[in-house]
């Protein structure tokens, strides 16, 4: 059974116990022709990779961020997003990722798909036509209407951030430890 919209888009719904496949619309710019469509590497990957759909090498030098294009474009329904990430492999070995992590394809957006890659290593790193250059992830998220207000609710961290979450369980830890300490002498 499928349900469908006016952008191609339509959920696949099946018998089984698997989730039910999205189907988007996926358009192939001309300058990707005979390049992998963007697929996930093995059946529990999350993201689909997406590749670099350039006609010339591109040297990424360190330090200068490249908008690199992968020859498609895509329909999301408005409940979706398109979040762009880096492929572990390539920041791993040599220190490049994508810049505006993760960057978002909003449900709005009908242009090309770009990475913005930037290359913290030393050294120079070539990027080829069709390299596996980042991964795309589909994400739900949800409208909100803000309700203007003069206090919030309270919480144990309250306005205690960056790196406040989990002090007190770290805290917790360094008590425990030392008590165990203390009884082992």
């Amino acid at each position: 059974m499928r349900e469908g919209n006016s952008e191609g888009n339509s959920i696949v719904k099946n018998e089984t116990h698997e989730p039910a496949t999205l189907e988007i619309a996926l358009r192939v710019l001309p300058h990707a022709k005979g390049l992998q469509l963007p697929q996930r590497a093995t059946a529990g990957s999350v993201g689909y990779d997406l590749s670099a759909a350039i006609e010339e090498k591109i040297l990424l030098k360190p330090r200068v961020p490249e908008a690199i294009p992968c020859g498609i474009a895509i329909a999301l329904p408005e409940t979706l997003e398109a979040q762009i990430r880096p492929r572990s492999g390539l920041a791993l070995k040599h220190a490049i990722t994508c810049l505006n992590t993760p960057g978002t394809i909003d449900s709005d957006y009908r242009g090309e798909v770009k990475v913005i890659l930037i290359n913290h290593g030393e050294k120079d790193f070539l990027i080829e036509r069709g390299m596996r250059i980042a991964q795309m992830v589909f994400a739900r998220y949800e409208s909100v209407r803000f309700n203007i207000t003069q206090g919030l609710t309270e919480t144990a961290r309250q306005a205690n951030g960056f790196g406040a979450s989990g002090m007190g369980e770290l805290a917790s830890l360094q008590t425990h430890s030392k008590r165990a300490n203390a009884n082992s002498r």
